[in-house]
Formats: C-alpha cells, structure tokens, sequence
C-alpha cells in the first residue's frame, strides 16, 4: 500500500507554548489510523495542521506525495481531505438532505453563469449531487431522515449526518474527530461498524482521533500516541495497549486507570 498522508517533523508553537514537537508519522491507503493521547498532548492541533486550520512552525504534511503545507484548508478539500468536527457542526436549520448536499460543493461543475441562467447544465449537476447525497444518507442509515430538520435528529443520528455530509466530498482521506463523543453504547457500536464500512465499502483511508479507547482499539490498523506534544508510541492496537510508556502517560488523566487501558 503506498503513504497516502504523511507528516514529518512537526512543530507547532503558539507563543512560548511548544503544543508539537517533532512529530511524524505516515498513513497508507486503505489503513484505519488512530491518533490517541492524553488531554492536551497535541492530538488536535496535529488533526489541525493536517487539515489546514494553521500551519505547522516547522515540519511538513505531505498528502498524495505533494507538501501541502501552503494549501488552504477548502483545496485540501478538492484534493481528496474531508472531516468531522469534534464539536457537531451542522446546518440546524435544514433537512438532512440539504446538509449533505452542501459537501458535494467539492466535486460540483456548477458556475456562477449557468446557475444564474438555469442552464440544462446546472440541472444536471443538482441531479447528481442530489443522487449521490441520497445514497450517502443510505450508506448511514438516515435516508428515511432526508427532511428531518437537521436540529430534530437525536445525537448519534446528528453525529452520523456530519459523516455522510463529509463523505459526500468524495474523500480519499477521511479525517474524524472524536466521532464517538456524547454517543452511547448501542450509538458506538453502530459508529464502529459504519467506520468499518467507509473503509471497506468506500475505499476510504480513515485517521481517527478519539478518547474512547475500546473503539479506538477495535477499528484501528494502527496507533500513534501522543503526550506533551510529542510522540511516544507506534504500533498495533495490542502493542499500544502494552506499552509501558503508553500506559504511563495515561494514568491520572480523563482516561482514568491503568486496569481500565489494558483490558479494553
């Protein structure tokens, strides 16, 4: 499998606060890859940088073998990158439909000329995005949703509406952000399988960040461990989940104890 995203030698200062330093690590396409770590050991500044949010104070990203370090987060998006917000990020206001229209901005044809003309050509191109913004909802298991004002939908169906409003960007990396937050069991089980899905179904390259750390163990191929900005582990789920140093950096943190890391 060739690296579809690649970050080496990250640095990120804000001020005197060193929040990365020297990370690296690589995905390869098709792969399921986690980034865990403790409150504030830089997981989300790096989802950050890699989606374009700020830049890196030095180090690179590489994203289908071109440095991206300069490209604005909406033509990360034309070049293959979508995403999940940890915060639920959604249009309330609209249907479930409408919202996941809105990601097939990406690959849409439509200009400004034929929209203001109504030209057969912007028809065209509503019927598409339209049909496949149907068969994402599909693939999430909302499609009987499609009216439902986006507000009205309970969490783990609003959670799922941002997945398949990002999956409508036709992403060949998808990039989530503690999906399984505020979900329950039942609601995580479903997450795991659909992530699974994206994977198998989509050919989709998947980099997950998440606390929970039983999803994070079923789902992923691989595992980068931050803590204090810098990375301390790589490996599969079962070498993680034995890494003293792992184990360590998690003990008295949100995660709770080390009984708890090691048999879920």
């Amino acid at each position: 499998m060739s690296v579809i995203l690649r970050a080496e030698h990250v640095c990120k200062a804000f001020g005197g606060v060193k929040a990365l330093n020297d990370v690296s690590f690589e995905i390869r396409e098709g792969e399921i890859i986690g980034l865990i770590g403790p409150n504030g050991a830089g997981k989300t500044t790096m989802f950050n940088i890699i989606a374009g949010v700020y830049p890196a104070t030095s180090g690179n990203v590489e994203f289908l073998g071109k440095n991206i370090n300069t490209v604005p987060t909406h033509n990360r998006v034309k070049m293959g990158m979508a995403r999940t917000f940890q915060n639920i990020k959604l249009f309330s206001n609209v249907s479930a439909l409408e919202n996941v229209l809105a990601g097939c901005h990406n690959w849409s044809k439509s200009q400004w000329l034929p929209i203001i003309l109504g030209l057969p050509k912007i028809k065209e191109d509503e019927r598409r995005s339209r049909e496949y913004s149907l068969q994402m909802l599909e693939f999430v298991n909302l499609i009987e949703k499609k009216d439902v004002f986006a507000r009205n939908l309970p969490y783990g169906e609003q959670r799922s509406l941002e997945i398949a409003r990002a999956l409508a960007a036709k992403p060949k990396v998808l990039l989530l952000d503690e999906p399984a937050a505020g979900m329950n069991e039942v609601e995580k089980d479903a997450l795991q399988i659909l992530v699974a899905d994206i994977r198998e179904k989509l050919k989709i390259t998947v980099l997950i960040i998440e606390h929970d750390m039983k999803v994070i163990m079923n789902l992923c191929d691989r595992i980068n461990v931050l803590a204090q900005g810098e990375k301390i582990c790589e490996g599969s789920p079962q070498t993680v989940r034995q890494d003293p140093k792992v184990i360590e950096a998690y003990l008295g943190s949100a995660m709770g104890r080390r009984d708890r890391f090691v048999k879920n």
